[in-house]
């Protein structure tokens, strides 16, 4: 869950002028701040369904179907998220059709995360979409901004996989267990490390 801090005096103000609202700076994949009421009440929400959807049998798969449908942008038909499940907006989540979500996915969707169809994704995945600078006075007075993940079609990553912000995985490609992967990976490929690496086709 993306967190709320309070600006202390003397903080600098990077977006000065711009009369849009830290929400609408968000989508835009720009500077925000969290402390937007849209923001924390999308959040909030979101807090509410993925609670309920964790705390709800697995054998209710209608129950837990129909949570997932109110929680997130798109659920494909066919694909199944194992609980337990965070994110932090849900609706900024799309999953296509068939594809397998273990337990632990954690999403930070403050950017569009998209997973194509026929994916299967291991235990504790972490697809990672927020940035925080790197300058100090800029992340103590709370900004931030984020990119998208996306994972095409048939991709495979093994158990512990973190995706980092702005990252696309091609159709096809498998990461190896525990791979933390900084950079865009190709199609039909076998990518292992940290940072990943590419050690063959496939």
């Amino acid at each position: 869950m993306t967190h709320h801090p309070t600006a202390g005096a003397g903080t600098p103000d990077p977006v000065g002028g711009d009369l849009r609202t830290n929400y609408e700076r968000m989508l835009a994949g720009e500077l925000y701040r969290a402390d937007d009421p849209r923001i924390m009440a999308e959040q909030a929400e979101a807090v509410a369904l993925t609670e309920a959807l964790n705390a709800t049998p697995s054998a209710d798969r209608t129950g837990r179907d129909d949570l997932l449908r109110r929680l997130l942008g798109s659920l494909g038909d066919g694909a199944v998220v194992r609980t337990p499940f965070h994110c932090d907006f849900g609706t900024h989540v799309a999953i296509g059709d068939r594809t397998f979500v273990n337990v632990g996915l954690v999403a930070l969707d403050v950017a569009p995360i998209t997973i194509g169809a026929d994916c299967q994704l291991g235990p504790n995945v972490q697809l990672l979409t927020p940035i925080h600078p790197l300058d100090a006075e800029l992340r103590r007075g709370g900004w931030e901004r984020a990119s998208p993940v996306t994972l095409g079609d048939n991709v495979w990553l093994g158990g512990g996989v973190i995706v980092l912000p702005g990252v696309t995985v091609g159709d096809d490609t498998v990461v190896g267990a525990g791979a933390v992967v900084s950079r865009d990976l190709p199609a039909g490929v076998l990518a292992v490390g940290n940072p990943a690496r590419v050690v063959r086709d496939l």
